[in-house]
């Protein structure tokens, strides 16, 4: 599927926080099957939207920032979701940029069919694995995540785990949980990100 059937929500032109130690843009892909109280971009979660930013557009602004930015991230959302994005993400690397990619792991095989793309994976861990339907509302969520993130871990790509503590759904029980798991998992970096509603 080529890149201009990528649904795209939101385009920030300009980050130096969603990849790091990188100067990087982010495009938000629309759609996201998972229904966390806490999230922080509820106006991507449908599959369209009223407001869309066409493809072409994105990648003729990225052409002039070259040698400028360091990296395109694809954010949600959920990216994983659209077949579209691969085809988006060769589109940025034959720019000479590194990609990013934001994710909650909720499709393991589509994660895995792009992970050779990708540079950095930054990954929200959302509770304990066996815990995960409070927090995202679809059950066996946690099977998906926690496939994904060995996926992650085993590609072998620089990656970040986080969790989003929301203390009406996650507790220091889940979050010192994660804490073992993670790492015993072989992740590398694991954080934590306050919850902002």
């Amino acid at each position: 599927m080529s890149a201009e059937k990528l649904r795209i929500g939101g385009f920030v032109p300009f980050t130096a926080t969603d990849y790091p130690d990188h100067l990087a843009a982010v495009v938000f892909c629309q759609g996201c099957p998972w229904r966390c109280g806490y999230c922080h971009n509820p106006h991507l979660l449908p599959t369209r939207s009223k407001e869309m930013h066409e493809w072409a557009a994105i990648a003729a602004f990225l052409e002039t920032r070259r040698g400028l930015l360091d990296a395109v991230v694809f954010s949600g959302g959920e990216p994983t979701l659209q077949d579209a994005r691969p085809a988006a993400m060769r589109a940025v690397r034959d720019m000479g940029f590194r990609v990013g990619l934001h994710t909650a792991g909720v499709y393991p095989r589509k994660l895995a069919a792009v992970l050779p793309l990708v540079d950095w994976v930054g990954m929200d861990v959302k509770a304990p694995f066996g815990a995960y339907e409070r927090v995202t509302g679809v059950a066996k969520s946690g099977v998906s995540a926690c496939e994904s993130a060995k996926l992650v871990i085993a590609s072998g790509i620089a990656h970040e785990f986080r969790t989003t503590v929301d203390r009406s759904v996650i507790g220091a029980a889940d979050l010192a949980l994660l804490a073992d798991t993670l790492p015993r998992m072989g992740a590398k970096r694991y954080v934590l990100q306050t919850c902002r509603v």
